[in-house]
């Protein structure tokens, strides 16, 4: 099984600034089948889904979470249009306004098995081009970066209110920056002065202690993708799924598992706190006898992928099939 398998379908035309990552292997590894139900974790702007949704047909179902309310507007009707573009009031559709941790729960509640997982844990472009959003340093925005915004706290409160050594633990654990406390010091002591409430300012400060060497990222890269980690609590979100996923492997063919036997389940990570979780839960229930693994090692962007889409550069993407008996190795 090769890490980058080819691609089966041609890269769609998307927007510029939406590209789903690693489009045509997502299609090849959870390989759908007409009639079978998709539950989309994270739907963004449902490029991934609306490509699935044509293999499903309209004897198909799809199931989207999502915690921006517009995109996942946005990705319904995307999904209705691919699944049934004759008629796509008709397409069974459930779009669901919730973080993906609650999926379980939801499917169970409704009586959906799924035959298909996705959890694409990157965020969408309308999110992080909006300087509203606060997602970014490259625009001054005010400092929210809350992915769902109705979530109870922004990343302005982190960084206003939290002592200094939980918020230098944030930075440490979720950004892996070795000079965390430096930069939670002069966090708190810049607060005192004047409370920290935009992008720029807070990359200006983070900036001001960590020494920016040739070739390498921006200062304030990983303090920004601790805070954003911590406001939306994305490790545990993800840890919640695959812990549910684990439970249900064990009672697949049970009335009220939400995963069907033979699910291939994908995720797809941007960096090592979301691979290594990953990686850790799918190798042990392979381990276990309890899943195949489509996957050996992540599969991540060709050339061609790179050169189009940039953002593309640090996707990984891993698949098991749960339970059943061993399918085709794509």
């Amino acid at each position: 099984m090769p890490d980058e398998p080819k691609a089966s379908e041609s890269q769609p035309a998307f927007d510029p600034g939406h590209v789903p990552v690693l489009y045509s292997e997502v299609g090849e590894l959870l390989a759908p089948e007409t009639g079978q139900t998709l539950l989309d974790c994270t739907a963004g702007l449902g490029g991934h889904a609306a490509a699935l949704a044509k293999r499903l047909g309209p004897s198909g179902r799809v199931v989207l979470f999502d915690l921006d309310p517009g995109n996942l507007a946005r990705a319904e009707a995307n999904v209705r249009g691919a699944l049934c573009p004759g008629d796509p009031a008709s397409a069974r559709v459930d779009a669901v306004h919730a973080n993906f941790a609650q999926a379980p729960v939801w499917a169970q509640q409704a009586g959906v098995r799924a035959d298909l997982v996705l959890a694409d844990l990157g965020f969408a472009s309308t999110q992080v081009d909006d300087p509203a959003r606060g997602l970014s340093f490259k625009r001054a925005g005010p400092l929210d970066m809350r992915l769902d915004p109705t979530g109870a706290i922004t990343a302005g409160e982190l960084v206003n209110t939290l002592p200094e050594r939980d918020l230098a633990e944030i930075i440490f654990r979720y950004g892996e920056e070795r000079l965390s406390r430096r930069i939670a010091s002069k966090l708190v002591a810049e607060r005192a002065v004047e409370p920290i409430t935009t992008t720029d300012r807070l990359a200006t400060i983070v900036r001001s202690v960590v020494p920016r060497r040739p070739g390498s990222i921006n200062g304030a890269t990983r303090t920004f993708q601790a805070l954003r980690i911590a406001t939306n609590d994305e490790i545990g979100a993800l840890e919640g799924l695959l812990g549910s996923i684990k439970r249900a492997s064990g009672r697949l063919g049970e009335e009220d598992c939400w995963l069907a036997p033979g699910c291939r389940v994908g995720i797809i990570g941007f960096h090592s706190l979301e691979d290594r979780p990953v990686k850790r839960a799918f190798a042990a229930l392979v381990q276990e006898g309890r899943a195949e693994a489509i996957t050996r090692g992540p599969v991540t962007a060709g050339d061609d992928e790179l050169r189009g889409n940039p953002r593309s550069r640090s996707a990984k993407l891993r698949v098991i099939r749960l339970g059943g008996e061993p399918g085709p190795v794509a």
